[in-house]
């Protein structure tokens, strides 16, 4: 049962976030549909605090979740309780999406350990203080792709989605199959005019049968 100190002001907000993205993850649903449903809190009203950073991890999963594979590569994320996984993804949202209100790191961390000591396992506290401890020691939010990288998640986010239209870009591809159309004619023309071909008998062996007038 969570203690007193998890049952006042933003304390009790976050205590209600963790219970919201636990129902979350083990229904397999989103906090949206959540929230929109039938859940449970130890204590209420549900805090607008609360809802705040739930929904705020549910929208940055991804990331918040790469940064803390990052830092406990000796201990998944998949391995971690439930309770102690969802609360550091809260803290981690705190600490860098939130942007509302800045919060001193040093104090989301202790209300993050407060919270692990009233819902985590025995270890819990120790663990949560270790993990966001490491977190913060970072330049930037770390990133499982990027561990010992400098740049900053948008600049690998931004390389990304460059090098993923280069590959998908129909104007660079279009313009990749006409040159290869013409470095083909060029060297089918080349060879003919070795072997005593007249360039128009050429121009029937570039004809798609497809587009024929008669079809064949």
């Amino acid at each position: 049962m969570a203690s007193l100190k998890v049952n006042r002001g933003r304390t009790l907000a976050r205590s209600q976030a963790l219970q919201i993205l636990f129902q979350a993850e083990v229904r397999g649903e989103s906090v949206a549909d959540v929230l929109a449903g039938d859940f449970t809190l130890s204590k209420g009203p549900l805090a607008d605090y609360a809802v705040e950073i739930a929904r705020g991890v549910d929208a940055n999963r991804e990331r918040i979740d790469s940064a803390l594979r990052a830092v406990s590569a000796n201990w998944s994320l998949e391995r971690m309780p439930g309770a102690d996984r969802n609360l550091l993804r809260a803290a981690v949202y705190e600490l860098y999406f939130q942007v509302a209100d800045t919060l001193d790191a040093a104090v989301v961390i202790n209300e993050a350990v407060e919270v692990a000591k009233a819902y985590g396992t025995d270890d819990a506290a120790g663990f949560v203080n270790g993990v966001l401890g490491r977190i913060v020691r970072e330049r930037h939010l770390p990133s499982l792709q990027h561990v010992a990288c400098t740049v900053t998640a948008d600049d690998c986010e931004a390389a990304c989605i460059s090098a993923l239209w280069f590959e998908i870009d129909p104007k660079r591809l279009e313009a990749e199959r006409e040159a290869a159309r013409a470095a083909e004619e060029a060297r089918a023309r080349f060879e003919a005019a070795e072997y005593g071909f007249e360039t128009e008998d050429l121009d029937d062996m570039f004809l798609d049968p497809f587009d024929s007038s008669d079809g064949e």
